[in-house]
């Protein structure tokens, strides 16, 4: 095989795993500080160029302010990430214009980090579900990739087992029925 053949072939073979590979190479990563929080599910930051973005975090529905613990999911997601940076991953606005993203902070407290035993930031979306104060939204679960459905679903599942949050209440209602009152 002559170095034309060779150099086809391998452009060929890395186009072709290029394109046949799922990755999230369309996903758009956002840095800001946070600047408010509006409920459990709904931030506010404000980017380095000083734009304001609001975010819906991904993959969760939290209680509404009117709500049972509509006050404590909002309280547990300002204490997580209220004047911290954050790190938006996202693909998608919904059709308020938020930008619809996973939400990624540094843990609480002193982080130290060895080569291979870093400590991951936290998304916070999962941690209010790990916390009881909200729902794995599975009508759009589809939208999330395989390892985070898993790992909401898990959490949801292991809160209501534990009896966390909202799920002391013998029969808590879903925000998505709560909004159609």
């Amino acid at each position: 095989m002559d170095n034309k053949s060779l150099t086809s072939l391998l452009l060929s073979l890395t186009l072709l795993l290029l394109f046949s590979t799922p990755s999230v190479v369309l996903a758009v990563t956002l840095e800001g500080k946070v600047i408010k929080v509006a409920d459990g599910d709904t931030i506010t930051i404000e980017d380095y160029q000083g734009n304001k973005h609001r975010i819906r975090l991904m993959g969760i529905d939290a209680p509404e302010k009117d709500q049972p613990y509509g006050d404590v999911a909002t309280q547990s997601l300002a204490k997580l990430v209220s004047g911290k940076t954050v790190t938006i991953e996202y693909e998608k606005l919904d059709r308020y214009k938020r930008i619809i993203g996973k939400v990624l902070v540094d843990p609480p407290g002193e982080v130290f980090c060895m080569a291979l035993d870093c400590v991951k930031k936290v998304d916070a979306g999962l941690e209010q579900i790990r916390k009881g104060l909200a729902w794995h939204y599975k009508k759009y679960q589809g939208e999330q990739s395989v390892d985070d459905r898993r790992a909401y679903g898990e959490a949801e599942v292991e809160a209501r087992e534990k009896l966390l949050g909202l799920w002391k209440d013998s029969e808590p209602i879903a925000p998505w029925e709560w909004r159609r009152k």
